[in-house]
């Protein structure tokens, strides 16, 4: 069942997610299978991310807490807010999957 993950970025932490997004990536890589789709909530020019959204595809909302508490992010305590909700997918690539 699919869940959105959205976290919020402390302020003032760019530095810190510039230094762990490696990690965060390779974290991503090795958890590729439980993506739907995840990337970084950007400026309005695109040069600074605040945040992000994951949809993953897990079996519970305890499975999506303990996907985003292994995060390197979240173990560099970079964000100050995670929320995460149920998600039903009405759409995809355009078309209706309803």
């Amino acid at each position: 069942m699919p869940f959105l993950i959205e976290t919020f970025d402390k302020p003032d932490h760019q530095a810190l997610r510039l230094e762990v997004r490696q990690a965060h990536l390779e974290y991503l890589d090795a958890n590729v299978t439980l993506l739907l789709a995840c990337g970084a909530k950007l400026s309005d020019d695109g040069t600074t991310a605040s945040g992000g959204l994951y949809l993953v595809d897990l079996e519970s909302r305890e499975e999506a807490e303990r996907f985003i508490k292994a995060d390197p992010f979240h173990e560099a305590e970079l964000f100050a807010e995670v929320n995460i909700v149920r998600w039903r997918q009405a759409y995809l690539n355009r078309q209706n999957t309803l």
